[in-house]
């Protein structure tokens, strides 16, 4: 039980190659920092796997298991250890995180290159590992902030690693002060739960969570308030509506970090830290109504601006903010594990797309409007067809990782107590715009006449450490999902199963007779083949619109230029945060708290004792003239005074 024993050597070790890349990066040759980087990272893996083997060994009432190094935080009554512990929620999320992460380090090797700061983009990258292992490791609330605030760090530094380059840094800023807002929410969050439970340790607040009281529906009692702060974090964190605007700008970024980042990883922070919390959101109703209708009105909006996108990486993008969305929808139905399975699903194809949209941007010289490409397919086939994959699995096909996951949620939010239809349709129509943008996609970049000088740009095949691990990816985008394939067929979803043991089910679907079983299997197919029918039609409208039919967006465009013009313009989120919110806020710090605040009462009391001081000295300076007869007035001044004083003093 070695790894059990010491789950710290999990975290470190991409700590280490942080400090080793980022100390002495810069003095040595790539192949150097690719063995620090890759060896952390790659050993990392391979202690989560061994620790996958002797956790499966641990005895049922053995876990969560919780291993408590030394104490760290002590004041008054509020105590906090550094503490890790592994469960099954634990172990699904660092086989994801370490496994994905160390393919996209491999392929990080091939795409940065020829990219200044080779040594500093992997010592990021390693230190971003460590803050999210770290965050999912954390027995308690406080060791899960430190590593979400960490991978909120990282997450600046990466996106503005060019940072001679504006939009980066502007991209960088605003993830960051966006993820300050959220965090403030959780900060409260924590705060309301020491308050109520005298603990952040997930042992003790858990359990008692578990055995409080439940608000009831529309009241906003304590675990009402509490399970909002800490949705506040989670949207901010996973990009929910209304703090998901850094996401799309943070694409500044090289595309392995969007690959790693915002697809794999961070994003799904808020995800974890709500299922982990789902005891307190099933308390009340208020919030789970708030996480689902968050996570469906994001999964709707997101997907809309997706359809009108140009950029490759920006399509995407939106895309992981609608497909988080989804996970949401599942969390506020109750559906736990659901969200974690597409989570999962969702790592394996969404960090295929961007690795593969970083190979095409590679293929063409850089160039990331679809507009401008066309005709790939026969030219870069590696990347296409893993890319098709990747593209099939997110669109909800069956056979592919994502047709299950996303067959889970749709289910959960029509038959779960928490789901209503309508969540449902929002759900379907949504899952019908992902299959028609994301084979808009395909169809704009591979397929058609190629829309670029193919004089000037020279398009070729990447390299093989960056091809691999888009097979890789393309292969776990396909098998992925197969843990639950059973269930369809009134079996055992595995997935479920294995998690079971974390999450308080609220009965979603259950039967009570055969009678109720059959009719709720019969239900299950049918709202499966809504969802396979809303897959096949946006891969036919796409097909239609941009295969059959070429002429048609330009048309479409034109007699819809209102609606076309809102979605492209994104809504115009944007532009209204920044004429209600930045700008006002701006005005008031530039023309109140540094003109009049800080100018005139501060620096203005500051210099006035200052000048005062300063004129005082120059009336004294004037006494010091160097005339011996002036001295002499003064003294004979100074003890004529001093005598009538004692004379006064003697008389009274």
């Amino acid at each position: 039980m070695f790894v059990l024993d010491h789950l710290w050597i999990i975290p470190l070790l991409p700590l280490l190659g942080a400090a080793v890349n980022g100390i002495f990066g810069r003095r040595w040759p790539h192949s150097s920092t690719n063995a620090i980087a890759l060896g952390t990272t790659g050993l990392s893996f391979a202690a989560v796997v061994e620790l996958f083997r002797e956790f499966s060994q641990l005895a049922p009432a053995s876990i969560p298991w919780v291993k408590t190094y030394f104490p760290w935080i002590a004041a008054g009554g509020f105590r906090a250890a550094y503490a890790l512990q592994v469960d099954q929620l634990t172990m699904v999320m660092l086989l994801i995180v370490t496994g994905v992460g160390f393919v996209i380090h491999i392929y990080s090797t091939g795409y940065m290159a020829h990219e200044e700061g080779y040594a500093r983009f992997f010592s990021y990258l390693n230190l971003f590992m460590f803050f999210m292992l770290t965050l999912i490791l954390g027995a308690n609330y406080v060791v899960l902030f430190v590593g979400w605030e960490g991978v909120g760090l990282c997450s600046y530094l990466l996106i503005g690693f060019y940072f001679l380059r504006k939009a980066a840094t502007n991209a960088g800023n605003k993830a960051f002060w966006v993820n300050r807002i959220g965090d403030f929410g959780f900060l409260i969050g924590m705060f309301l739960l020491f308050r109520t439970f005298r603990s952040l340790d997930f042992g003790h607040v858990l359990p008692a969570a578990a055995g409080a009281s439940s608000d009831a529906s529309g009241h906003f009692g304590t675990m009402t308030w509490i399970a909002l702060a800490l949705l506040t974090g989670a949207c901010g964190k996973s990009a929910q509506i209304p703090l998901y605007v850094w996401l799309p700008d943070a694409m500044e970024g090289p595309t392995p970090v969007s690959a790693l980042i915002h697809a794999a990883t961070m994003v799904t922070a808020g995800v974890y830290m709500v299922a982990r919390s789902h005891v307190i959101f099933l308390h009340s109703p208020v919030a789970m109504s708030a996480v689902a209708g968050i996570g469906a009105l994001t999964a709707l909006f997101a997907a809309t601006i997706g359809l009108v996108q140009t950029d490759i990486k920006k399509v995407l993008a939106y895309s992981t903010v609608s497909q988080l969305g989804y996970m949401f929808l599942a969390l506020g139905v109750g559906a736990f594990s659901a969200g974690i399975f597409h989570l999962m699903t969702h790592a394996f194809f969404k960090g295929l797309l961007f690795l593969a949209a970083g190979s095409v941007i590679h293929a063409m010289g850089g160039e990331q409007d679809m507009r401008k490409m066309g005709g790939l397919r026969k030219k870069i086939p590696w990347t296409y067809w893993t890319m098709l994959i990747g593209t099939l699995a997110i669109s909800g096909i069956p056979g592919f990782a994502g047709f299950f996951s996303k067959d889970e949620i749709l289910s959960a939010a029509y038959m779960s107590p928490y789901g209503s239809k309508l969540l449902w349709a929002v759900g379907i129509f949504s899952a019908l715009l992902t299959s028609f943008y994301m084979f808009r996609l395909i169809f704009t970049t591979f397929c058609g006449a190629p829309r670029y000088d193919e004089h000037e740009t020279h398009v070729h095949e990447s390299p093989s450490n960056m091809v691999t691990p888009l097979v890789i990816l393309a292969v776990l985008s396909i098998v992925g999902g197969w843990f639950a394939a059973p269930a369809l067929w009134g079996g055992v979803d595995y997935f479920e199963r294995y998690l079971s043991p974390v999450f308080s089910m609220p009965g979603i679907g259950e039967a009570t007779s055969a009678a109720d079983l059959a009719a709720a299997t019969s239900t299950e197919h049918q709202l499966m083949a809504a969802a396979i029918a809303s897959a096949l039609i946006g891969l036919f409208l796409a097909w239609w619109m941009y295969i059959k039919r070429p002429d048609q967006p330009a048309k479409l465009a034109k007699s819809l230029s209102g609606p076309y013009k809102l979605l492209l313009g994104k809504y115009f989120v944007d532009e209204i945060y920044a004429a209600v919110i930045v700008r006002p806020l701006v005005w008031i710090s530039r023309n109140v708290l540094w003109h009049v605040v800080d100018e005139k009462i501060i620096d203005g009391a500051v210099n006035g004792v200052a000048d005062t001081t300063r004129h005082a000295g120059n009336s004294a300076r004037q006494t010091e003239s160097g005339n011996t007869r002036s001295y002499a007035a003064w003294i004979v001044v100074g003890a004529v005074a001093f005598t009538s004083l004692l004379l006064w003093l003697a008389v009274r």
